[in-house]
């Protein structure tokens, strides 16, 4: 819950970067914001290779009576090309697995890629049911019918998110090897799936992510507030 309009200098300015550097960093850019900045911030840059998402979506697939809600189709409307599910704070809202299922079945139909995020607690990391988690988060909130090249899979750990702790190398390769495998053999997809990691990414521990082969991204929390920071996040991931 972050920025208002006064925010696209932000994106500009990584914009204008992402412009000028394309050549040199092969990367894709998509900007998860509030939806009520999605339109504006759209009309406002119309490349191909930058992209722009929202940060939840209701399950309902029409219009109906959830005040305060907005559903996949509305955000598709506004000019939307993905939307994050799952994320840990709203699980840690009550948000379930079921809940999350239908949200991602919606999302689909309005033909938005969906990221959807799967992470243990601390507790859980602690007792060593990290892979159970994971499992059972994949298994529960997806259908083998579903468009499943259309999903990104987002592991963040609850507890790295803000802490400035994050994973060892080894277990980061594990789990993301771990995610690729399970969904694969579950959904019986040719290729692997895309899979970002999240969880106190910086311009500093970047460089330790950028070695691991296994990771196909990042989605990045608190930096991405700061154009210097977010684009320092690039430089320092090709060094």
């Amino acid at each position: 819950m972050f920025g208002d309009f006064s925010s696209f200098k932000i994106i500009n300015k990584i914009y204008k970067f992402s412009q000028k550097t394309k050549k040199t960093y092969k990367i894709k850019i998509v900007f998860c914001i509030p939806s009520t900045l999605i339109s504006s911030f759209k009309n406002k840059i119309k490349k191909n290779f930058l992209f722009f998402g929202a940060q939840n979506c209701h399950y309902f697939e029409n219009y109906g009576p959830y005040t305060g809600s907005i559903n996949a189709n509305m955000l598709k409307k506004v000019g939307a090309d993905y939307v994050i599910i799952g994320h840990s704070e709203n699980r840690a809202e009550g948000e379930t697995n079921q809940v999350i299922k239908k949200k991602i079945i919606s999302a689909l139909k309005s033909n938005l890629n969906v990221i959807f995020c799967i992470g243990e607690n601390f507790k859980d990391n602690k007792k060593g049911k990290t892979f159970s988690i994971l499992k059972n988060q994949i298994n529960s909130s997806l259908e083998k019918k579903m468009k499943i090249n259309k999903i990104i899979f987002a592991y963040e750990p609850v507890w790295s998110i803000g802490t400035n702790k994050i994973p060892k190398t080894k277990d980061l390769i594990k789990i993301a090897r771990f995610i690729k495998k399970e969904v694969k053999r579950n959904f019986k997809i040719k290729n692997y799936p895309i899979v970002l990691y999240g969880g106190s990414v910086n311009d500093k521990n970047i460089s330790l992510f950028s070695t691991i082969n296994e990771i196909d991204g990042f989605l990045i929390g608190g930096a991405s507030q700061s154009s210097k920071k977010f684009i320092d996040i690039i430089k320092n991931y090709f060094k």
